[in-house]
């Protein structure tokens, strides 16, 4: 089993078109550098990636000791990491204790219906993470120079941010947006901001290029994007980079203002829960 690369393709969120327009942010042919530093979520999914390959490579069984020689992590690290794999479905433990391919693994290794398996999948990594942050999860790709939600998670406690302006046209406001143009080069991010004007959306919304350019420069990569209602009156919302090799997205979330004391709290539980997520775009 070899390391795929990541991120699939996936349909657009809510009537959106799946059709995405060509722009290229440089010359044509030519890609956006990026400002990849390693986070939490991609060193744990690199991880797992190494002992899903290690259990592939034994489709009758392999020992946690025989998993932790060969893939070199500690016993501690190793545990942790089988059981996020268990309960995702992507290992199994068989009666001598010995670990087996599960049946997640199975439905996206196959080609075929690998888009929808993939969808569902993430579908229910979404729904148990909104249930265990209590805020609506969305995932989000900057395709094409574009901002785009690919999915989300909400529920009737738990409502998804009313898309009063186009995520695509306001970037510079939301938590995704700046958290997916917060992954690209200086250039990447001028060439996005001057193809979308920087419109005042409530009065926190910050218009000036050279503030939100200072910022997303200051902004560690390990800390969760925060939006505090410069997009919406009556929300605030959080990002964590979910992103590896020349793909750039996100993972998201939202809550009205009347929750925001929760927000730092929920950022932090939803950087934590991105490693899963991104292990399913992963395969």
């Amino acid at each position: 089993m070899s390391t795929p690369a990541l991120f699939t393709p996936l349909g657009g969120y809510r009537g959106h078109s799946q059709a995405v327009r060509k722009r290229p942010t440089k010359a044509q042919g030519e890609t956006v550098a990026l400002k990849h530093e390693p986070t939490a979520p991609n060193h744990s999914a690199q991880d797992a990636l190494r002992v899903l390959e290690t259990v592939a490579r034994h489709s009758t069984g392999v020992t946690d000791t025989e998993l932790a020689r060969r893939t070199g992590l500690g016993t501690e690290r190793l545990t942790a990491l089988l059981r996020m794999l268990r309960r995702e479905g992507y290992v199994e433990q068989v009666a001598d204790g010995e670990y087996v391919p599960g049946a997640s693994l199975s439905r996206l290794g196959s080609t075929h219906g690998h888009d929808q398996a993939l969808r569902e999948k993430l579908q229910h990594t979404l729904d148990r993470l909104r249930d265990s942050v209590g805020a609506a999860i969305y995932i989000s790709r900057y395709i094409d120079g574009e901002v785009h939600v690919t999915q989300c998670a909400e529920g009737p406690t738990t409502p998804a941010v009313h898309e009063w302006v186009d995520f695509r046209s306001s970037a510079h406001a939301s938590a995704v947006g700046k958290s997916l143009l917060g992954q690209l080069d200086l250039n990447g991010r001028r060439d996005h901001l001057a193809r979308h004007k920087m419109a005042r959306l409530t009065s926190r919304t910050i218009t000036s290029e050279r503030v939100l350019l200072s910022r997303l420069d200051a902004q560690p990569p390990t800390v969760p994007v925060l939006d505090l209602q410069e997009y919406a009156v009556g929300t605030v919302c959080a990002a964590v980079p979910i992103t590896a090799g020349s793909s750039v997205g996100c993972l998201a979330l939202s809550l009205p203002i009347e929750h925001a004391h929760r927000l730092r709290q929920a950022a932090e539980t939803l950087n934590k829960g991105a490693a899963p997520v991104l292990l399913s775009l992963a395969i």
